[in-house]
């Protein structure tokens, strides 16, 4: 049997229009009332640090100031920075997310799985299995070179000040890493730079874990960090900000500070 599609009616195409019209009100009202923040990178105390976290928090500090692609009066991270406040309440972080968050973090740690600080290179078939696990992702298709290469190993070198850093943490189950996240510590800020879980075990909250514990091992090992940044809050769908809204990032405007 053929099913042929139909042209929208006049009324669907109205009503298709007035959503779409709503939620850009509703962006741009959310927008102009935005909580405002300054976040120091705290540059100068990577002097005696490897040149390697210096050069990275530069790099963060011109792409996040640099002018929007889009939106060229704006910068690429000043608006709908989708920040937790770290130091807000009490730690620890796990008792401050929302109640569905909450009923994740039980089931993954009932079923055995467990938070580290880990080595990268130690893990990087899991990493490689954790890349092919699913063909997409957010409605996003991954990447082709997930599929056809090794995920390669990394060169950074270890930080001696706690204040930068770029450290890798992951979720296990027995000794698999099933979910990991990269971060960049930069004075008073920890931004997500990726996080990946397995298809397989994302129903089992693999990575509700990860973004928590993240959370409350910066409270625990890195006390000048304050804000804790998962991306843009805007440009998500609306199932991603619900997600983020979860788990206490929400939208900011934000100043970054960059010099010694």
């Amino acid at each position: 049997m053929s099913v042929i599609a139909t042209p929208l009616s006049a009324f669907n195409r109205e009503a298709i229009f007035l959503s779409h019209f709503r939620r850009l009100s509703e962006t741009i009202s959310a927008i102009s009332n935005l909580p405002s923040i300054s976040i120091d990178l705290m540059m100068s105390d990577t002097l005696g640090n490897h040149a390697f976290y210096r050069k990275v928090t530069q790099q963060f500090h011109q792409n996040a100031t640099r002018r929007h692609t889009k939106f060229p009066l704006i910068r690429q991270l000043e608006y709908g920075v989708a920040v937790s406040w770290l130091k807000s309440a009490p730690p620890p972080y796990s008792n401050r997310v929302g109640s569905t968050a909450k009923r994740n973090l039980k089931k993954a740690l009932r079923l055995g799985y467990r938070f580290e600080r880990m080595d990268y290179n130690r893990h990087v078939d899991d990493v490689t299995a954790i890349h092919r696990s699913t063909k997409v992702r957010q409605g996003q298709e991954m990447p082709k070179h997930f599929f056809s290469a090794h995920a390669p190993s990394i060169i950074d070198p270890p930080s001696t000040n706690p204040t930068h850093d770029y450290p890798y943490f992951g979720i296990f189950k027995d000794d698999t890493l099933v979910a990991y996240a990269s971060c960049l510590i930069a004075g008073e800020l920890c931004a997500i730079e990726t996080i990946y879980g397995h298809a397989d075990h994302h129903s089992d909250g693999v990575v509700p874990l990860l973004l928590v514990s993240i959370a409350d091992h910066l409270i625990a090992h890195h006390p000048q960090v304050l804000y804790y940044v998962y991306d843009t809050y805007f440009g998500a769908s609306e199932t991603m900000r619900r997600f983020k809204r979860k788990f206490l990032f929400l939208p900011h405007r934000v100043t970054w500070r960059g010099a010694d």
